[in-house]
């Protein structure tokens, strides 16, 4: 029986066991029931219709959108895991590519000054992929957002991390209602909300992060907006720097926006720091 069927039935068998009792005692049992006795009855049947037939069907109900809950996680820890498949690809894979070049350069150089410089070339590409393997690795081993935990304390548990990893305070002032967001846009947002505070612990030397997140109810048939801002008070880097060859934090970050049809922008701050800011709408209703 399908979800479909189910809420239907569950309308209209009261309804239709109501009207069927009227009809029986108005045609055949009137002489026999008065009709104080028939309304007093009336509410007694559709009781004993709730405690029997109705709650075989709620528990039916209840059954399938469990079921439906238990695919769409499933759903969601599958697709989080190909999008980390594209990032090792897209990132590390990249890195290890420049590596063997920088390896090949290493081979042809002529003094010692130069071997030394492309030596520490490749020690610093070699923690860069070090940091990347590690943070990926963390990132299969611990879902997004597990099945038991609210969106909040997700964004809680991942600043919690940010603060032992490097001792950034961090600061969440986050206005979006439980439920405005569906859980596919919770795994994607926390995960780029994940690739910014990483930037900010690699690059921006900041002392504080000022998260903020707002959403907006429309009230008409247009989808619900939302905004989410991640503001470091670091050093900030020009635009073109963030964009350059062999940066991928910011790629990932719009690439993973733009699946979802939403915009992302890295700007520096005043006086200083740098500020992400998401913009999206809400696939909830």
């Amino acid at each position: 029986m399908s979800y479909k069927w189910l809420k239907w039935l569950i309308l209209w068998i009261p309804t239709i066991a109501i009207g069927l009792w009227e009809y029986m005692r108005h045609t055949f049992l009137l002489p026999f029931v008065s009709m104080d006795v028939g309304n007093f009855l009336a509410p007694v049947f559709v009781f004993l219709i709730t405690l029997t037939l109705l709650r075989a069907l709620f528990a039916k109900l209840e059954q399938m959108q469990e079921t439906l809950q238990r695919e769409r996680i499933v759903k969601a820890a599958f697709e989080e895991r190909e999008q980390l498949a594209r990032e090792l690809h897209d990132g590390i894979s990249q890195s290890l590519f420049m590596l063997s070049v920088k390896l090949d350069k290493l081979e042809r150089a002529q003094t010692d000054s130069d071997a030394q410089q492309m030596t520490d070339q490749i020690r610093r590409t070699v923690r860069h992929v070090y940091d990347d393997v590690r943070q990926s690795i963390a990132n299969l081993q611990d879902s997004p957002i597990p099945a038991d935990m609210s969106w909040m304390q997700s964004i809680h548990h991942l600043t919690a991390e940010m603060e032992q990893t490097c001792g950034v305070r961090t600061t969440v002032e986050w206005k979006v209602q439980e439920g405005f967001l569906s859980h596919k846009q919770k795994v994607e947002l926390l995960a780029i909300m994940r690739e910014a505070l990483m930037n900010v612990q690699k690059h921006a030397k900041a002392e504080h992060i000022t998260i903020r997140g707002e959403g907006e109810i429309r009230s008409d048939k247009k989808k619900n907006a939302f905004r989410c801002s991640i503001h470091d008070d670091g050093i900030g880097a020009p635009a073109e720097k963030l964009d350059e060859k062999g940066k991928y934090g910011v790629k990932m970050m719009q690439d993973r926006a733009n699946a979802m049809g939403w915009s992302v922008t890295v700007q520096t701050a005043e006086p200083h720091g740098t500020i992400v800011e998401i913009i999206g709408r809400s696939e909830s209703k």
